[in-house]
């Protein structure tokens, strides 16, 4: 049977390369994504990669209601749920003390409760064997530090912990739960910080590889977590930042 998957976050970034990936290794996705020209992409170079059909579908993740119905229109469209990986997520690089609450709440709406609401869905409709993937970043490991701040490093700390906690909820039902903390990666959330060689340059010289990292790197992760190849592993953090932490 063809395995499938639900990639949120698919329009761009680690979310495209994510469902590319995984059209390579022969799965059927759904992306689900804001912009959803950008999800019809995806699924339309996902469609030239392998046999199967793919689709894109419009949704906040921080709309609640919309995203049950997405995971509904998901499920009828592949038949049944293998996997899910949350890669929507937004930055925020606003220094600590001109920080407000509402952009924190932003973020984390976004970051951490959308993740929840996917994970959430997710499960009520896989079945033992099924396996998800979270999107963090080494920035919820050592608290930022790079480009993103208090709002995105709390976030993404809050999404390591999430995933632990929906590995032990889930295991009962036969549902593995990981997570990729990935460290500079080029895609749209850095792109315009980028521009600045400085910032860069400090960047990768804090990783050992002193490089960035492409988004089908963290692809090839993430397909690895989800595939059967992975049995044993959750509850785990797989960090690819270039040996940055080294935690």
């Amino acid at each position: 049977m063809t395995r499938t998957a639900i990639v949120t976050g698919a329009a761009s970034g680690i979310g495209a390369a994510t469902v590319l990936e995984l059209a390579r290794q022969g799965y059927r996705t759904v992306g689900i994504d804001v912009s959803l020209d950008g999800a019809r992409a995806s699924a339309r170079e996902a469609t030239q990669l392998n046999a199967e059909r793919h689709h894109a579908i419009h949704a906040d993740v921080t709309d609640e209601a919309r995203l049950i119905e997405a995971f509904d229109e998901s499920l009828a469209f592949l038949g049944h749920l293998d996997v899910l990986v949350t890669s929507a997520g937004i930055a925020e690089t606003t220094p600590f003390m001109d920080l407000t609450v509402e952009a924190f709440r932003t973020v984390n709406e976004v970051n951490v409760i959308g993740t929840f609401v996917c994970i959430r869905e997710a499960a009520k409709r896989m079945q033992p064997g099924a396996r998800i993937c979270t999107v963090a970043s080494v920035a919820g490991i050592r608290g930022g530090g790079l480009s993103g701040t208090a709002a995105y490093a709390a976030s993404k700390g809050a999404v390591l912990a999430l995933t632990k906690n929906a590995a032990r909820a889930l295991a009962p039902k036969g549902i593995s739960v990981n997570t990729i903390a990935p460290g500079a990666t080029l895609t749209p959330m850095i792109a315009e910080q980028w521009k600045n060689d400085a910032h860069r340059t400090r960047v990768e010289s804090m990783s050992v590889l002193n490089r960035t990292a492409q988004p089908h790197e963290m692809a090839v992760a993430i397909a690895f977590l989800v595939s059967p190849q992975a049995t044993s592993i959750t509850g785990s953090t797989l960090v690819a930042d270039n040996g940055l932490a080294m935690y």
